[in-house]
C-alpha cells in the first residue's frame, strides 16, 4: 500500500482510541464542536467511516480506508489545517504506524476512552440494532483485553458519568490543543 504525503504537513494528530462503546465518535464529534466555538481551525474524522464496504477479495477495507485517510487528510492540509482528531480503535504500532504513515503529523498524540465493560456492552447494545448486534456487543470486551496489552495511549480518560463536553475539554488539555 503506498503512502505518503503530498507535501502538506498537519502540525498535530490527535488519535481516539477505545473499546466500541467507550464514545470515541461522540467525544470525537464535541471535541470538534469545542475547537470551534474557539476557532481553532481543524478536521475530525471518524476513520471507520473511510472503509465501510464490501470490497473483492483482493482488496483489503483496512487497506483502502488508510489511503482514504492519506487523500482525505492530505486535503485538509492543503485547505491549512493543521490539526487532525481522529476516531478509531487502534489495535497496535502496526496500525499506529498506518495513521503515522497517512497523515504526515509532526505531532502525534493518542488518548483512550475507557468505562466500565458493561456500560461500553450497554451503549453498544443500544446503538447497534442490526442482525450484528450480538457479535459486536460480545466483541467489546475482546477489545478492550486487545487495547489493555497494546498500551498505545499517551494518556487515558474514562468516560462514563459525565457529559461529553467534560470528557472533550479534559481531552484537549491533556493533549496540549487548549490550554483550560
Amino acid at each position: 500500500m503506498p503512502l505518503g504525503g503530498s507535501g502538506a504537513i498537519t502540525e498535530s494528530l490527535l488519535i481516539l482510541t477505545g473499546s466500541m462503546g467507550a464514545g470515541k465518535t461522540t467525544v470525537l464529534a464535541e471535541a470538534s464542536d469545542l475547537l470551534s466555538q474557539r476557532r481553532i481551525v481543524h478536521a475530525a474524522i471518524d476513520l471507520d467511516a473511510l472503509g465501510l464496504g464490501y470490497l473483492p477479495s483482493a482488496a483489503s477495507n483496512d487497506s483502502l480506508m488508510y489511503l482514504n485517510l492519506q487523500s482525505v487528510s492530505n486535503n485538509y492540509a492543503s485547505q491549512g489545517v493543521k490539526r487532525l482528531l481522529l476516531a478509531r480503535a487502534i489495535e497496535d504500532l502496526t496500525e499506529l504506524e498506518l495513521c503515522r504513515g497517512a497523515v504526515s503529523a509532526r505531532n502525534i498524540v493518542v488518548c483512550r476512552l475507557t468505562a466500565n465493560i458493561e456500560t461500553m456492552k450497554q451503549r453498544v447494545k443500544m446503538r447497534e440494532l442490526g442482525t450484528m448486534q450480538q457479535e459486536l456487543v460480545a466483541r467489546v470486551s475482546k477489545v478492550d483485553d486487545i487495547l489493555d496489552r497494546a498500551q498505545i495511549e499517551d494518556f487515558t480518560i474514562i468516560n462514563e458519568n459525565r457529559g461529553p463536553a467534560e470528557v472533550a475539554h479534559e481531552m484537549l488539555v491533556k493533549a496540549g490543543w487548549i490550554s483550560d
